[in-house]
């Protein structure tokens, strides 16, 4: 059982990856209580000065995208900003997981909070209220190519705001005016420059960025469990995870997970077994390169955190107000090549994760190879064991192949060419949640098959961390002596590896991306 969450306290500017891995969890948000007194209201009190200079500004007074040259008289601003709301919600598919659009808002609160925006005061306190209030708004997962921005998706967030649409409360979607009036709130008419305001920018590709990391980071603590219980079930060598062998090569993902591999079966009798007399010279890559290839998933993965670590705390909508000189500055903020570019190292990670565990259950389920009797059942034959279990972790590795191709080189023009280049980071960030599922999946299979492997050397026991996990497991599925219905023992590892469960159960550090 994951514990419980407290509120989250949104530093504008600087608030760590921990707090928005709280958020994506199910944390509640809060802003410092001077946030509205001072940047916030200082750049909407630039936006009436900007205003009454009478000069054409960008997206305060004037068309948008290729309709920038337009003028918009001063008595049809709030229809301006209403209407590129209600225009650009244009997005399609299936809605958005909630935890995605909740993380999305919490972004966006945040960005806004910075005085770089120019809305009031009153209208980031709605969207605050409105997270709090467990009001979330349904937002469909397609339509942003990633610049001017997320547009689409933004935009059903602010047409929320503005009572159109739907929310989503309690698992039920309502009317959004329904919704904001049955918690006592009411739907905001938008000032100048805050539509735009709201609905430019990168969160939605972040949010889904950021979620996918968290669940890579998972995804990896677990697999290296896994991993370890492997090599115990295939009475692997820890030699290859030798601190000393990794220092040599001074890469610090792969020395951390060298050393946490060896942690993890420190104690092992079943190691100890064989310590001598062990006629294998040397284990399969899928066992001896370990610290190689999951030491290279987990730099890549602090690399991609650190670019959503500060993407997630910037400020990306355009134009941007800078209220000590009263200038709206025109930009590009809003592209979301940093994002995309992290996007797909997380989707590069997720895949070689999945695919270094398929070869170890594929590796466990082979006799020439394990030492252990065909497909992980004591009657081969009259029972396929683990034969079709395999199977599907390399049809879910083979997926994530095919997904892990970088959505950043593509792109299309939009906008009638003047958005001419732009970062596919939505689509390659959205990809990440069911490329984890995939990858959670195999790490499933591979704890039922090591577990199994191991069960095969009793009495000996493995290390007490690993022991800790089987005891886990066998709480919930038993040894495998005859084939039954493999698929609810296939859901409960899955869980487990899902919930972080496994992990909890080794009580030990392991590495992370922060």
């Amino acid at each position: 059982m994951e514990r419980p969450l407290n509120d989250v306290l949104l530093v504008p500017g600087d608030t760590p990856l921990s707090a928005w891995r709280e958020v994506y969890r199910g944390a509640s948000v809060r802003l410092p209580a001077a946030a509205a007194a001072g940047p916030i209201a200082a750049s909407a009190a630039a936006i009436e000065r900007i205003l009454a200079k009478g000069e054409p500004v960008y997206g305060i007074n004037t068309g948008f995208g290729k309709l920038a040259s337009v003028r918009i008289d001063d008595a049809d601003l709030a229809t301006l900003q209403r209407n590129i709301v209600l225009s650009h919600a244009a997005g399609t598919g299936e809605p958005s997981p909630t935890a995605i659009v909740r993380l999305m808002m919490a972004l966006k609160l945040a960005s806004l909070a910075q005085g770089a925006s120019g809305v009031r005061p009153a209208t980031v306190a709605l969207l605050e209220r409105m997270i709090v209030a467990g009001l979330t708004p349904v937002v469909p997962s397609q339509g942003s190519v990633g610049a001017s921005g997320d547009l689409a998706p933004l935009s059903h967030m602010a047409a929320a705001m503005i009572g159109v649409g739907e929310i989503e409360v309690g698992g039920v979607r309502k009317p959004a005016d329904i919704a904001l009036r049955s918690s006592g709130l009411e739907p905001l008419a938008l000032g100048p420059k805050e539509g735009l305001a709201l609905l430019n920018g990168t969160q939605f590709s972040t949010a889904n960025a950021l979620a996918g990391l968290f669940e890579a980071e998972r995804l990896f603590q677990s697999a290296l469990v896994t991993g370890a219980l492997s090599t115990e079930a295939a009475k692997g060598s820890d030699t290859p995870f030798d601190h000393r062998i990794h220092a040599l090569r001074r890469q610090p993902g792969q020395i951390e997970t060298g050393d946490a591999l060896r942690v993890l079966m420190a104690g092992s009798a079943i190691r100890a077994s064989h310590l001598k007399d062990d006629e294998r010279v040397q284990d399969p890559y899928c066992l001896r390169c370990q610290p190689q290839v999951m030491g290279a998933a987990l730099d890549v993965l602090r690399q991609a955190a650190a670019t959503l670590g500060y993407e997630a705390n910037g400020v990306s909508d355009n134009p941007l107000i800078f209220a000590d000189t009263d200038e709206a500055l025109s930009g590009g903020n809003f592209h979301a090549e940093p994002v995309a570019f992290a996007a797909d190292m997380i989707a590069l990670a997720i895949c070689e994760i999945g695919s270094l565990a398929e070869r170890r259950i594929a590796m466990l389920v082979d006799p020439a190879l394990s030492g252990l009797p065909a497909f992980l059942t004591p009657k081969p034959g009259l029972n396929s064991g683990f034969m079709i279990p395999q199977v599907t972790a390399a049809a879910l590795v083979s997926e994530n192949k095919q997904r892990a191709y970088p959505a950043s080189v593509d792109s299309i023009p939009t906008s009638a060419n003047q958005e001419d280049h732009v970062s596919m980071a939505a689509h390659g960030a959205a990809r990440l949640l069911s490329m984890a599922r995939n990858a959670t999946a195999v790490a499933g299979i591979e704890l039922l098959a090591a577990a199994q492997g191991c069960d095969f050397h009793r009495p000996l026991a493995s290390s007490p961390a690993l022991e800790a996990v089987r005891t886990l497991l066998r709480g919930q599925v038993p040894h495998l002596d005859d084939d039954r219905h493999f698929h609810p023992d296939m859901e409960a590892a899955n869980a487990l590896v899902r919930s972080g469960g496994v992990v909890t159960a080794v009580a030990l550090p392991l590495p992370g991306v922060a």
